[in-house]
Parts: C-alpha cells; sequence; structure tokens
C-alpha cells in the first residue's frame, strides 16, 4: 500500500514540474525563450517570440534606423513620403500615406511585425493584433526619442552593438556642433505656418528640442499648449511683441517659397512686427522640410548643425 502511495505521489511531482515548463498563459509570466520582450511607446508590454522576418512601417522615420542596425531586408512595407526614401524602400510595397494607412494594405505584406508611428496610427492596433500581426507603437518626434527607439530597433533585429555605436556616433556630432559656436543663450522663437494659420511651436517640437540642444531659450517655454497639439501654443503677434525674441525660425507644411514671400511682405509692412529685435536685425530664418516638418530620425545632428549655421555660418566654412 505505501508503495503504491509512492508511486502515486511521484507522478503527481512529475506533472507538477512538467507544467511549470509549458506555455504562459495570457496573463502568466513570460517565457525565457522569449526572442524580445519590449515596452513600446504606449506602455505596453509587447513579445516577440522570434526574431521577426517581416516588417511593415507607417513612418518613413523609421526606415533608416532600422537600415542601421541590419534591417532593411525585413522591411516589406512602408507608407507614401514626401521625405527623402532610403534606396532600399523606395521598390517595396505602399501601405499608404502617412495619415492614411491602409490597414488592408498592410495585411497583404504579410507582416509578422508592423512598427507604427506614436500620434499618428494607433488606431491600427487593434485592428492588426485582432489578426494576430505584432504591433510596436513608437515615437520618433525628439532626439531623446530617437536615441530610444534606435535601442528598440536594434533589439528587435538583434544588432545591438550597431544601435549603441549610432547613438554614440549622432551625440558626438552635435556635440561638436555645439562645440564650435558661441556659448550665448539665445532667445528664440518657433513659429509654424500652415494653412490654417501660425502657431507657436514649443520645446516639444522638433524645431523646439534642436533650439534646446543648441543651449538657446525658447521664449513660448511654460505656454499653455494646444489642446490637441502639446507641442504647440496659439499664435499672438502681440504676445511676440512682449517676448522680444533675438531669433525666429520658421518651419511650415507648405509651400515654402511662398510662405516665405508672404512673411517677408508681413513683417515688413506692420509695424509691431518691425518692433521685434529678430525682424528689426534681419534673424529671421526658414527652416527645411526635410529636417523639420517630420522627424529628422537619425539625421538630427544634421538638423542640429542646419539650425547652428542659420546663426553662425562664419564657423561652418
Amino acid at each position: 500500500m505505501k508503495k503504491i502511495l509512492f508511486l502515486m505521489l511521484m507522478v503527481m511531482m512529475a506533472a507538477v514540474i512538467s507544467g511549470c515548463g509549458s506555455s504562459p498563459s495570457a496573463g502568466g509570466p513570460v517565457s525565457s525563450s522569449s526572442y524580445a520582450v519590449i515596452t513600446d511607446d504606449l506602455g505596453r508590454e509587447v513579445v516577440l517570440a522570434k526574431k521577426p522576418e517581416r516588417i511593415v512601417v507607417t513612418s518613413a522615420s523609421f526606415l533608416e534606423p532600422l537600415e542601421a542596425v541590419d534591417g532593411a531586408k525585413l522591411v516589406v512595407g512602408r507608407p507614401d513620403s514626401k521625405t527623402k526614401m532610403p534606396a532600399f524602400a523606395k521598390e517595396l510595397p505602399s501601405v499608404g500615406k502617412v495619415y492614411q494607412i491602409d490597414a488592408e494594405k498592410v495585411l497583404a505584406c504579410n507582416p509578422d511585425l508592423v512598427i507604427i508611428n506614436k500620434g499618428m496610427n494607433e488606431k491600427l492596433v487593434d485592428a492588426l493584433e485582432s489578426n494576430g500581426v505584432k504591433t510596436l507603437v513608437l515615437d520618433m518626434k525628439s532626439y531623446e526619442d530617437v536615441k530610444r527607439e534606435v535601442g528598440i530597433l536594434a533589439q528587435v533585429t538583434g544588432a545591438k552593438e550597431k544601435g549603441e555605436q549610432l547613438v554614440a556616433d549622432m551625440d558626438a556630432k552635435i556635440q561638436a556642433v555645439r562645440d564650435k559656436i558661441p556659448q550665448d543663450k539665445r532667445r528664440v522663437s518657433v513659429i509654424h505656418s500652415t494653412n490654417q494659420g501660425l502657431t507657436v511651436q514649443l520645446e516639444g517640437s522638433i524645431a523646439g528640442s534642436v533650439a534646446k540642444m543648441l543651449g538657446w531659450e525658447n521664449v513660448a517655454a511654460g505656454t499653455t499648449p494646444l489642446e490637441k497639439n502639446p507641442d504647440a501654443a496659439p499664435y499672438s503677434l502681440e504676445t511676440l511683441v512682449a517676448q522680444n525674441p533675438e531669433l525666429i525660425f520658421v518651419t511650415s507644411m507648405g509651400k515654402m517659397d511662398a510662405i516665405k514671400s508672404e512673411m517677408d511682405e508681413e513683417m515688413k509692412g506692420n509695424p509691431a512686427w518691425q518692433s521685434v529685435q529678430a525682424v528689426r536685425e534681419g534673424k529671421v530664418y526658414y527652416l527645411p522640410q526635410d529636417l523639420f516638418l517630420l522627424s529628422p530620425g537619425i539625421h538630427y545632428p544634421e538638423a542640429v548643425e542646419v539650425m547652428a549655421k542659420c546663426v553662425y555660418p562664419e564657423v561652418f566654412q
């Protein structure tokens, strides 16, 4: 009898041990055999069981960082974009415009991972996940975002060392620009022009973050942002006159030549504008769209140099 009870106990213990090695339930612990566990910018913990083999991106900003960390051959779909498209991606299937990604076109690429741009395409998450496709929602707006996402993309492709080297190279290039220019704390304003009018860009915007990296003070810092855009505030000429910035940078969604002509004309003919130091001294600069409209991604050092060169062209000759 004792032998039978002993054998039964051993069988039960074996079953328990075997169960501990089985796949975890949806709410259970992550298996140690998972390829990667990544926390995305929605705060979700995304578990990749294996290295992705077919990746679709919803923003062109992800393409060059992926290429830099050995991910070019993994990309099977990308959006239409007005920004410069890397050579490897030009012939890839399009999944629609950046602001109008077509979920059916994404699924037609048969991806096992879709990298989604935060602030534009989060609505795709539920549809893709319900079809068994893993998603990562990443933000590439600020330079800190870009550095973090390079690390995440390197984790996805398994090229951690290349990701670390890329970040180190970008940091070094930006520091080299800062070392070239005077360490004056310039007071700047960043104005964004669209068909709907003007807004003021805060430190979280692309141009705002670049100015901050150069050690300059954004006169709009601390201003209450727009309800639907935390990186911008309402424009007021009266407020701008009171802030009296030394430098004004202009970014635009429209045709820059037309916007420059229109703004130059308004500044010349309006006494209020002429009372602003930046306007009076001819220090109004129009920034290129390819670096300041959408995220410059791994070209942030170039964006930093372009802005610095506007103000101190002599040190970059």
